[in-house]
């Protein structure tokens, strides 16, 4: 079972869904060519996603193109459904920083058919996941500088003002569609910066008041034929 372990206490969750924000920082939607959305891009990982500090992430054979985008994740502690967003702290347990992995290739291609983006975005270790700190470590989460490096070099730089739909507002708008629920989590998208990964690399996450979160990269070895 999937679970998001809380700093300090050890205290922990099982994971539920996973509710992720497509083009949530203006610079990423124009690094994508995306217009900037007029409400929030929603897509799902399964709980099977997430792996955790010192994992690694596994290289589909599906994808040439594999992408890393760090984002600020929320943790639900409460049972929510169609919350007031001057209520929407009340249900958050805490956050984490984490990673949404992506098959590029395939998302692109996803894209042209008007299908939908779970192959891209669902795959095994597509969810590394920090341990999390209490919401009440983090007064405002809209102030924390969030970057991501790759082998020691510096990918993505940003800091979670830049938002454009605030994690308030994605409570309030979420549960107005479907019930969450204590260990959901949401990763509230990616700044800019995004690019490729390749076997053998180390991504190192880093959010201000939370932490970091360091994974390597893997290939998925070859199957032997039967």
């Amino acid at each position: 079972m999937s679970t998001v372990v809380f700093q300090n206490t050890g205290e922990s969750l099982p994971v539920g869904k996973i509710l992720c924000l497509g083009r949530n920082y203006a610079a990423h939607a124009a690094e994508m060519a995306g217009d900037i959305p007029d409400s929030p891009i929603v897509f799902l990982k399964p709980a099977t996603a997430v792996v955790h500090h010192g994992d690694s992430v596994i290289l589909p054979p599906i994808s040439r193109d594999v992408h890393h985008e760090v984002e600020m994740v929320v943790v639900m502690g409460r049972k929510a459904r169609h919350v007031r967003i001057e209520d929407a702290y009340d249900f958050v347990e805490g956050y984490a920083v984490g990673l949404d992995m992506t098959l590029r290739d395939v998302q692109k291609e996803a894209r042209k058919k008007g299908d939908p983006w779970t192959v891209a975005k669902g795959f095994d270790t597509s969810a590394p996941l920090s341990p999390a700190v209490p919401k009440t470590d983090i007064p405002n989460p809209h102030a924390l500088d969030i970057s991501l490096t790759v082998n020691g070099q510096l990918r993505q730089s940003s800091n979670t003002s830049k938002m454009i739909f605030t994690i308030d507002y994605l409570i309030s708008y979420l549960t107005g569609i479907m019930t969450l629920e204590p260990g959901d989590l949401i990763f509230t998208g990616t700044p800019e910066g995004v690019g490729p990964v390749h076997h053998g690399d180390t991504l190192e996450a880093e959010l201000e008041g939370v932490g970091k979160l360091r994974v390597g990269v893997l290939s998925e070895p070859l199957r032997a034929s039967a």
